[in-house]
């Protein structure tokens, strides 16, 4: 218990971190969010300095000194108050955010476990038939593949898939030519999958080789320790000793970066998002950055930051849980 309540205070203080660097990082970039608002909006060049002081007070902007910024920021956090978009206005970035959520953890999320859960079990595999045609040939094929840089791999799976056998749809997030009706129905959903298969693809081919590989060298080692050496020498079969023994153990060290994967898929695949014209809280943090809109970096950031704490705390939960070594320690 003394152990939870210290992880507990430890990621207290790292989301009050996190939520002081997000205030601070905005307003250290240069510019004028209001001006280039009404520079991109009304196409002026100038206006006079009252309507301009209007515009930034209707955006939530304040000339006071930083340390009040900083304090009305976090009573507006503390009652869930995000602000108001500037590219998007008057949409509260709250809303926004739960809008594009759903939709990059759908597909960044689930592809993530795919890409994880088949590396893992790819990597026992390749490990435990070590030296074999597997091992020589699968390893090499999936580093050449997460080598290509993303966005190309993004582009070839559109001109193969798109264009070439015009098969799959290239862009958005279901089919908006069509009267289809958003919500819970089959006809939605289906066009939903259909749209997400690329990216998806995109995603589990770039990133699939790093847990094949990762898992397949902690594998390695973890053969030849004593206890699979003995689990061996007792008879058990073979699918006990790698999956029980062996695979158990190997396992740790990818819960650690599983759980930072989770923290950057609530950021979404920006380029995939782009390339795929997919939505996303990734491209809404593009559009934010291009526009200067601190409400929505600021609650961009936010998300993910709260999602890297959860996700971490979630594998230090589980890393207890399956590592006896480490209950013994903290008990």
């Amino acid at each position: 218990m003394r152990h939870l309540l210290r992880r507990v205070l430890f990621y207290l203080v790292a989301l009050w971190a996190s939520a002081t660097m997000n205030f601070l990082i905005p307003r250290l970039m240069p510019g004028d969010p209001a001006q280039a608002y009404v520079a991109k909006m009304q196409g002026q060049s100038s206006i006079s300095a009252q309507t301009l002081q209007n515009i930034r007070i209707q955006f939530g902007l304040s000339d006071d000194p930083l340390w009040i910024q900083y304090f009305h920021y976090l009573n507006n956090l503390l009652h869930g108050n995000l602000g108001i978009s500037l590219y998007q206005y008057p949409t509260p970035v709250a809303q926004i955010l739960a809008y594009d959520l759903k939709w990059t953890v759908g597909l960044v999320g689930l592809a993530a476990v795919i890409s994880f859960i088949l590396g893992t079990l790819l990597g026992v595999l390749v490990a435990w038939k070590r030296d074999g045609w597997l091992d020589n040939t699968l390893p090499p094929l999936l580093t050449f593949f997460s080598a290509v840089p993303y966005f190309w791999m993004a582009l070839g799976l559109v001109y193969v898939f798109g264009f070439v056998f015009n098969v799959l749809p290239i862009g958005g997030g279901y089919d908006t030519l069509t009267d289809l009706t958003v919500g819970w129905n089959m006809d939605f959903i289906l066009s939903v999958i259909q749209h997400g298969i690329l990216p998806a693809i995109t995603i589990v081919i770039g990133s699939i080789a790093g847990w094949v590989l990762g898992m397949r060298n902690t594998m390695l080692t973890t053969l030849s320790e004593d206890y699979v050496l003995m689990a061996q020498a007792k008879g058990l079969s073979e699918q006990r000793v790698m999956l029980a023994y062996a695979a158990r153990n190997a396992i740790l060290p990818s819960i650690t970066g599983f759980a930072m994967s989770l923290g950057f898929v609530v950021g979404g695949a920006l380029l995939t998002e782009m390339v795929f014209s997919y939505p996303g809280i990734g491209f809404d943090l593009f559009n934010a950055v291009t526009n200067l809109d601190y409400s929505l970096i600021q609650g961009t950031f936010l998300v993910i930051a709260l999602t890297m704490l959860a996700a971490n705390f979630i594998a230090d939960v589980v890393y207890t849980f399956l590592d006896p070594r480490v209950r013994q320690e903290r008990g």
